[in-house]
């Protein structure tokens, strides 16, 4: 547990993201309506140019790339985007680590 806390917030939300757009049932949520986050649909514009890249993303996920270009263009972009991020956390959570763990054994040391 200890392990766990110790992890990034942000790598943890990315990681679980991209696993919960991967195992998405995304032909379902393109034909009916759905809860959104996205201000201008709640307001009642029917274009956002945010709109369809988690979607597109999912379709990327489970490696329909033709949907995934007509759910959004950025889709690709922004995953690899994304993947870049978690490998940046990842780097960064293992170089701490390391630093921390010097610190601890010169400590003992002396």
């Amino acid at each position: 547990m200890k392990k766990l806390m110790r992890l990034p917030f942000e790598l943890c939300f990315w990681i679980v993201a991209l696993l919960l757009l991967g195992i998405a049932d995304l032909h379902v949520h393109s034909t009916e309506q759905h809860f959104t986050l996205c201000p201008l649909a709640n307001m009642g514009f029917s274009w956002c140019p945010g709109c369809g890249i988690g979607r597109s993303i999912g379709h990327l996920l489970q490696g329909d790339f033709k949907l995934s270009i007509n759910e959004h263009w950025f889709g690709i972009p922004a995953l690899l985007i994304i993947v870049n991020r978690i490998v940046i956390l990842i780097k960064n959570n293992f170089k701490n680590r390391k630093v921390l763990n010097l610190k601890y054994k010169e400590e003992r040391y002396v």
